[in-house]
């Protein structure tokens, strides 16, 4: 059984059909899905997720690139996350893709936030979810200066370099791959997968987003994280099932999860 670190189930697209996209998980052999927090106003539909589906799990946090939304305070994180279902603090990180001509110092607000997020997560005793994306060096040196070890957590969506992967791995986190190492143009990606050990990775879909092949350009959906464990398995010379087994233990590890739960 495989099961989806990373997604979106709260999101417009999904409405309409959750029945059948949950249907289409059970087909597709995979057993539990994270749907991950974006923002505070949609919070609440995320935690109703998990608390109507006993195979669905839920984390809280802001995403880094929102920018006009409401600003979560520590305090709400804190509580937020003493929920059963909730099993995670994110995502949070760093993301200056969309900078543009603003300066360094104008993006000072993100880092701020991530700062409120691990601090967070270390009070609540739960762990990360990391989005970095054009910040990699900020996001390592942040998650340093505020101890961001003691809890760990996971690289979500990973799209950066080996020595990035092994940096976030000393400091005990995960490292979790999507529909994008499935792509002809990931070269790069796909060397850094080979690099990760089975025991350190996690797969995801970040859905509605990100599909892999053969459904690039598709809404994601959590069913095809099936696609992404077997692309992997195959690029690490692997058994589909010992990475199904390996990345599912590894989930339930990650997020202090009892394996029992179903």
């Amino acid at each position: 059984m495989f099961i989806d670190s990373h997604c979106h189930l709260d999101f417009p697209e999904f409405q309409s059909r959750l029945p059948e996209v949950l249907a289409n998980m059970a087909a597709c052999k995979v057993s539990h899905a994270l749907c991950v927090s974006v923002d505070i106003p949609g919070f609440p539909k995320v935690r109703k997720l998990a608390e109507d589906h006993a195979h669905l799990f839920a984390s809280v946090g802001v995403h880094p690139d929102y920018e006009d939304t409401p600003e979560p305070s520590f305090d709400f994180l804190v509580e937020e996350a003493k929920h059963p279902k909730v099993i995670a603090i994110g995502e949070t990180g760093l993301d200056y893709y969309r900078m543009g001509d603003r300066s360094y110092e104008s993006m000072e607000w993100q880092r701020e936030r991530f700062r409120t997020h691990i601090r967070a997560s270390i009070a609540s005793k739960k762990p990360l979810i990391i989005h970095t994306r054009s910040s990699s060096e900020d996001t390592l040196r942040i998650l340093k200066e505020e101890g961001a070890d003691r809890i760990g957590g996971v690289m979500h969506c990973f799209t950066e370099t080996t020595e990035v992967a092994k940096a976030a791995m000393d400091m005990g986190f995960f490292i979790s791959f999507s529909g994008i190492v499935t792509f002809k143009s990931a070269k790069d990606l796909q060397e850094t997968c080979k690099q990760v050990p089975l025991e350190r990775m996690l797969i995801e879909t970040d859905s509605p987003y990100l599909a892999p092949i053969p459904y690039r350009g598709k809404t994601n959906e959590p069913a095809w994280v099936s696609k992404v464990g077997e692309y992997i398995a195959d690029l690490k010379g692997v058994s589909v099932e010992q990475l199904a087994e390996q990345t599912s233990s590894n989930f339930f590890k990650c997020f202090q999860i009892d394996r029992v739960i179903s």
